[in-house]
Formats: structure tokens, C-alpha cells, sequence
């Protein structure tokens, strides 16, 4: 039960000093961040290319307190999306937002949100790519699907992410599983409370293939957002009922885990995306990944000890 604990600590200044002066953190972020700046994640997406596969982008940064700092997200995927138009590579990667970056929380945050968004979807569309908005902790989601089926008016290609754990999420799979949606389904990375999310692993699995059927045999594009071999497999099967093509869905694992499974997948006919966060603030995202899964946090315990 070490997930909620990590998640906990996602929260606490104390432990993100801690963190980051720890000998072997660079090691174990490196894993999971694929740089700090435009220039160092660009060659990543065209090496992905080059394997047949596609990226999704995510400049990471979520405590954002003024509105200039919120600004300051919208033009970092600026300077991104236009880095990519020069290289033409808008059609190899779609970017991933969190709408806490561009000011969700802050006094008037779904209108400064939305106002901040828009220019970096419309960028997106003008290179030939899209945008995704990820999901947060459940108290953010309402403000979340209204700000997407906002841009959707004029930009029917907007993503969005649902979560296997809150116990809404099988009744806004079936709302979103409509003609030209895009969806991407996870297990969910927040710490959530009885109430609204599943505790047990085992349920969260199973709501996982629940969802996972909706969104197939729904109308819209699923994005299978897993690692886990059964659920792949499962998702496949699903997929193969439903009657989809293999370029009717696609998969989608983060940077860094199971790096073979994306090139397979690839071989296999399917869309592979990878999911590539690069930036400075890379704390919250990273204990993420850490609670997650038990081998992450393993991986960085033994870091810290050869370091230390």
C-alpha cells in the first residue's frame, strides 16, 4: 500500500527538497523525463519516428499560482509546437495539457484555463496534430469535460482522459463514445478518496476492461493508456469484436517503461504512442510514476543507495 503514501508526498515541499537532492534522483528522473528543454526532447521525436512510432507531448509543471505562470505553460507549448512545425513533425506528435498549468485553480481558473488553452490547440491544428487534455484529481474533472467539449465545437479532434478508478467514470465513457471523440483511458494517478474511486487494484482492473469495451464499441478513438500485458492483450480482443481495424485505436505507455513493448506493438500494425513529459518542474510527475508501480520505486531506492 507504499501508492498512496508516494501520493501523499507528491504534495509535501519537505519531501520534494528531500527528493531532489537525493544522490541517485537524476539517474531515475532521466528514466522518466526526456529533458528539460525544447532542444533536448525534439531528437527524441524523431528518433521515435524513425521506429514507426508517435509521441505525445507534456511539458510538466502543475503548482502554478499566478496567472503569469500560467501564461508562461501556454507559451512553453507554443515554442514547442512551432519547433515541430519547422521540422515538420506535427503529424508524428500530438501534445498532452494539464489545465492546472494553464491556471484551473487559480480565482476565475475554467475561464483563464480555457483562455490559455485555445491558442495552444489552434497552434496544434495549424501544424496538423492535436491536443489531449489529461486528467486530474476528480475535484478538477467537471471543469475539465466542459473546457473539452468547448474547444471540440471548433476543433472536433481534442482529446480527453478518463480513469478506471473513479467509480463516473463508466457513465462519461458511454457519453464520450461518440463519432469523432478521441479517449484516452488510464487507471488513474491521484490520490482519491473511497468515495469516489475504487481502492482495490483488482476492481480497477476490471473497470479498466469495462471502460475499455465502451470506448470500443462505442463510435469515437480509443487510446489504450497501459502497461499491463493482460490489459493489452484484452484491449486487442476487444478491439478484434468490436470489429476495429488496428488503426482504429491505438496504444499508449509513458517514456521509459517497456520501451520494447512500444517497438512491438509497433511491428504488430498497431498505433503506438509514447507518452514523453520533458521540462524543470518534474517533481509531481514523477512520483507518480513512482506510485504507480512498486518496480519504479524499487529502481530508485537502489539509485540512492549505489549513490549515496
Amino acid at each position: 500500500m507504499l501508492g498512496p503514501v508516494i501520493l501523499a508526498a507528491s504534495r509535501s515541499d519537505k519531501m520534494r527538497r528531500f527528493i531532489s537532492a537525493a544522490p541517485g534522483t537524476k539517474q531515475v528522473v532521466d528514466r522518466f523525463i526526456a529533458g528539460e528543454t525544447v532542444d533536448q526532447v525534439v531528437p527524441i521525436v524523431v528518433d521515435a519516428a524513425g521506429k514507426g512510432l508517435e509521441v505525445t507531448l507534456d511539458v510538466v509543471g502543475e503548482d502554478i499560482t499566478t496567472p503569469a505562470q500560467a501564461e508562461a505553460a501556454r507559451d512553453a507549448y507554443l515554442e514547442l509546437i512551432e519547433r515541430l512545425k519547422v521540422l515538420d513533425l506535427g503529424p508524428r506528435a500530438e501534445m498532452s495539457v494539464k489545465l492546472s498549468m494553464f491556471g484551473q485553480a487559480l480565482e476565475g481558473g475554467h475561464e483563464l484555463a480555457l483562455a490559455n488553452v485555445r491558442p495552444v490547440v489552434e497552434a496544434a491544428d495549424a501544424i496538423g496534430t492535436t491536443v489531449t487534455l489529461d486528467a486530474e484529481d476528480h475535484t478538477t474533472l467537471d471543469s475539465m469535460f466542459a473546457i473539452h467539449e468547448e474547444l471540440r465545437k471548433d476543433f472536433p479532434q481534442t482529446g480527453c482522459v478518463i480513469q478506471s478508478y473513479l467509480f463516473r467514470t463508466e457513465a462519461d465513457a458511454r457519453r464520450l463514445a461518440a463519432a469523432g471523440s478521441r479517449v484516452r483511458i488510464v487507471k488513474g494517478a491521484y490520490k482519491e478518496p473511497a468515495s469516489v474511486a475504487y481502492q482495490d487494484k483488482a476492481e480497477i482492473d476490471k473497470a479498466y476492461v469495462r471502460i475499455t469495451r465502451i470506448l470500443m464499441e462505442g463510435e469515437g478513438y480509443p487510446m489504450i493508456g497501459s502497461h499491463d500485458p493482460r490489459l493489452i492483450a484484452i484491449a486487442q480482443e476487444l478491439g478484434r469484436q468490436a470489429g476495429r481495424k488496428l488503426d482504429e485505436y491505438e496504444f499508449q505507455m509513458l517514456y521509459g517503461i517497456r520501451s520494447d513493448e512500444h517497438i512491438r506493438l509497433a511491428a504488430e500494425g498497431h498505433r503506438m504512442r509514447v507518452y514523453t513529459a520533458y521540462g524543470t518542474d518534474w517533481y509531481g510527475y514523477f512520483m507518480r510514476r513512482l506510485a504507480e508501480k512498486p518496480a519504479n520505486l524499487l529502481f530508485f531506492g537502489r539509485s540512492i543507495l549505489t549513490k549515496g
